[in-house]
């Protein structure tokens, strides 16, 4: 009996294959090399890893590059190649993301410690600026399904709750 219930259970089991089809890439995956664009708490977690590396003295392109932060790629390359850091830091100005970061960075050229603080204070103010943004998405959800159930319960309530009160006050001061 415990021999066939063994063998049962090895034929229900779910085969090895069913693991490796799950490393395959699906459908809604992206294709090999390309990513999709990150949210704003991703952006916070990469300044804070930027941050990080920087305090821990990494030079600010080889920082850069170890975050993989591709928006400021070009300026890696032109501060490793030795380029005037108002120079390198300006196509990063153009740029809403790392604008901020470039203004910075610019302003804190000869001392990559006060760069990394800047950082940090870059990912706080990510991450407040997402959660304000999740937070008003919040409350307009709120609003936007309040108003169909007003629509369905304010006709009953008016005609189950104040009709009845109104009719028999009329017919009380009727007669």
């Amino acid at each position: 009996m415990t021999f066939l219930l063994l063998a049962l259970a090895v034929l229900l089991a779910p085969a090895p294959r069913r693991s490796i089809d799950r490393l395959k890439p699906r459908a809604h995956d992206p294709p090999h090399g390309t990513t999709k664009p990150d949210g704003p708490f991703e952006r916070a977690a990469r300044w804070d890893l930027l941050a990080a590396c920087l305090k821990a003295g990494l030079p600010v392109p080889t920082a850069i590059q170890a975050v993989e932060m591709k928006e400021l790629g070009q300026v890696a390359e032109l501060l490793r190649l030795g380029a005037d850091p108002v120079t390198a830091w300006a196509s990063a100005l153009d740029q809403p993301a790392t604008a901020q970061l470039a203004r910075a960075a610019r302003r804190t050229a000869r001392s990559g410690a006060a760069l990394a603080r800047q950082t940090t204070e870059l990912a706080e103010r990510t991450r407040a600026e997402a959660r304000d943004d999740a937070e008003a998405k919040a409350q307009q959800a709120a609003v936007a399904v309040a108003a169909p159930l007003a629509l369905c319960f304010l006709p009953a309530f008016l005609c189950l709750g104040v009709a009845p009160v109104v009719l028999g006050l009329a017919d009380q001061f009727l007669n």
